[in-house]
């Protein structure tokens, strides 16, 4: 495990697949890491709130990189797409009116997603991952980091099943960000 620390006073975490004997876990594809770029979310990763999909895929990717080979990049400052958890918690009261994820924000005056991926894309050039398959529903992460120089050989999905409680969230990330969900529970 390594932290990283910017200028910013940002701070983030990487950590590798190991086996038990302490080697890094051999890359399943040809030598091209796995990488999950999860971003923090307080209430998904360490409440266990049921409204988003956050906390079972932090446990999923480091699943996926135990079993495939790879790192997972926690990112800090990326709570509620980058509009930090006080905006987020503002917005799940515009949920809970009834707005879906994207227009809560969007009626706080914010964008539908804040992340920048400039200090992920630092971290994968310092620990020298310029080609990597990336753990992600969310072709805009891929772009980002294509866009800051990371080559993404593919892309493994992290699909975690939906619940009542986060449907309509899934539902939203899949029919107005793009993501990469071929289910609902409303289907």
């Amino acid at each position: 495990m390594q932290a990283w620390a910017f200028a910013d006073g940002s701070e983030h975490i990487s950590v590798q697949a190991m086996t038990a004997e302490g080697q890094p876990v051999p890359h399943e594809l040809a030598g091209i890491p796995a990488v999950r770029v999860h971003s923090e979310c307080a209430t998904g990763d360490i409440f266990g709130s049921f409204r988003c999909d956050c906390g079972p895929q932090l446990k999923q990717g480091l699943e996926i990189i135990q079993r495939i080979g790879g790192y997972m990049i926690y990112t800090k400052n990326h709570e509620g797409r980058g509009i930090g958890l006080v905006n987020k918690l503002r917005a799940y009261a515009l949920q809970d009116q009834g707005l879906d994820t994207l227009e809560a924000n969007l009626r706080l005056g914010l964008g539908a997603d804040e992340r920048d991926y400039r200090q992920t894309a630092v971290i994968l050039h310092r620990l020298g991952l310029t080609k990597i398959r990336l753990i992600t529903n969310n072709p805009a992460k891929e772009m980002s980091l294509g866009e800051l120089g990371i080559e993404i050989a593919g892309l493994v999905p992290d699909r975690i099943e939906p619940r009542a409680e986060n449907a309509r969230y899934l539902e939203t990330k899949r029919d107005r960000m793009n993501h990469l969900l071929p289910f609902s529970e409303a289907e």
